[in-house]
């Protein structure tokens, strides 16, 4: 029994992750695929640019529940106090199906809504204090994509820190690790307006 939770709600992460909303929700709407312009990613801010915000937040908002839904599942049923490396594992594997999706030809997003959805469900707290990181690293270093790895690789030292111990920490080292390593892909890659994650164009085009 311990064996088949250890790799069904893992597995249930992953699948969830996978789920491609910004894919079929821009298809649906517009007829294309949200990865053949803009950033090239299954992501809200591409979904955005191709067929508005209403819907782009409602990709926001599928992909954080689907991260979310396989971890709050996981804490809930699984015996966590015999299995506690189940619920961070489950949380990673969402992520990581996120951005490498069984049903999109792995080709998904970059994990950070999914991330949050997972951290959601461990401790509100801990998603209020990894968003105002990730907020404040954008704004200081100016290019969202360093500035999410370093959200990566920081979350969890920072949730030690803030006393977000537990399977919350080990989560946030899961999802972490997968964010930093999704988001080196875009390391140098220009961007002319940060809160969409648009590439810069030609200097003659004179927008900032």
């Amino acid at each position: 029994m311990d064996l088949l939770l250890t790799l069904l709600f893992p597995l249930l992460g992953y699948l969830s992750g996978s789920l491609p909303f910004a894919i079929w929700i821009t298809r649906l709407v517009k007829g294309v695929d949200v990865r053949d312009a803009g950033s090239g990613h299954a992501t809200t801010t591409n979904t955005i640019r191709q067929v508005g915000f209403g819907w782009g937040a409602l990709v926001l908002v599928l992909d954080i529940a689907k991260g979310f839904l396989p971890v709050w599942l996981a804490l809930t049923i699984a015996p966590v106090t015999s299995l506690p490396y189940v619920v961070p594992l489950t949380a990673a594997l969402a992520v990581a199906g996120h951005c490498w999706p069984l049903f999109a030809q792995f080709r998904g997003g970059m994990g950070l809504a999914t991330a949050g959805g997972a951290l959601l469900a461990l401790s509100p707290l801990a998603f209020v204090l990894c968003l105002g990181l990730l907020i404040l690293l954008t704004l200081t270093v100016r290019h969202s994509a360093r500035a999410s790895v370093f959200t990566g690789v920081l979350i969890a030292p920072m949730l030690w820190l803030f006393n977000q111990r537990g399977l919350v920490f080990w989560a946030a080292v899961g999802v972490g690790l997968v964010i930093a390593f999704r988001f080196l892909i875009d390391w140098n890659r220009k961007y002319r307006e940060l809160w969409l994650d648009r590439e810069q164009q030609n200097k003659k085009d004179g927008t900032a």
